[in-house]
């Protein structure tokens, strides 16, 4: 999936090396395999869904720099504004910084399912769905100067009265190119905040 790129508006302090900095994080947001071993893992490995989506950035970015910039993003804020008028748990950005602290359970819908140094995990509150993050200094990269950013979902499968087996449910298919679409767009607005710092 190609994500089209804006041109730096008129008068933006931002050199323009540092725009083609940005757009390059934003071209290179792309499906992975879920890392072996991470929180989210048990996920791909057993029924449902999960998925994966990595990027690289310029810098050393830390875990709690990352989850910051992450779900205080934007677009992000849409979804928290959603969240907040139709399930009545709102969340702000002050909240937002006490999650990559550690020093939070909850936030806006979910809670803290796994948390270490380099990751997050988050459970919402119907328990049919994950959200995860994780950044990592790239093996190999010079003075180890870049980080690589995951962000990954699981959708736990239901079980349906009179089915043989655990399905996903229609609306998990209807929705699925429109989760991965929104998945890459979410990683990609927040590497470009923290590549930006």
């Amino acid at each position: 999936m190609k994500l089209k790129l804006a041109t730096p508006p008129s008068g933006d302090s931002r050199s323009s090396a540092q725009f083609r900095t940005h757009a390059v994080s934003t071209m290179s947001v792309h499906a992975c395999e879920i890392p072996v071993p991470s929180f989210l893992r048990k996920y791909k490995d057993g029924t449902g869904h999960a998925d994966c989506y990595v990027t690289e950035v310029p810098g050393l970015i830390t875990q709690p720099q990352f989850v910051e910039a992450f779900y205080t993003s934007p677009l992000f804020k849409i979804e928290r504004t959603i969240i907040s008028c139709l399930a009545s748990k709102p969340a702000t950005d002050s909240d937002a910084k006490q999650l990559a602290a550690g020093n939070a359970s909850k936030f806006s819908a979910w809670s803290v399912e796994a948390q270490s140094p380099s990751e997050l995990l988050l459970a919402d509150f119907t328990g049919r769905t994950r959200s995860w993050l994780m950044a990592l200094p790239c093996v190999g990269s010079p003075v180890a100067t870049r980080t690589r950013l995951y962000f990954g979902s699981a959708v736990v499968a239901r079980t349906v009265r009179g089915s043989p087996q655990p399905n996903m449910g229609w609306a998990f298919h209807s929705l699925l190119g429109f989760h991965r679409v929104y998945s890459r767009l979410l990683l990609s607005t927040a590497s470009g905040r923290v590549g930006s710092d």
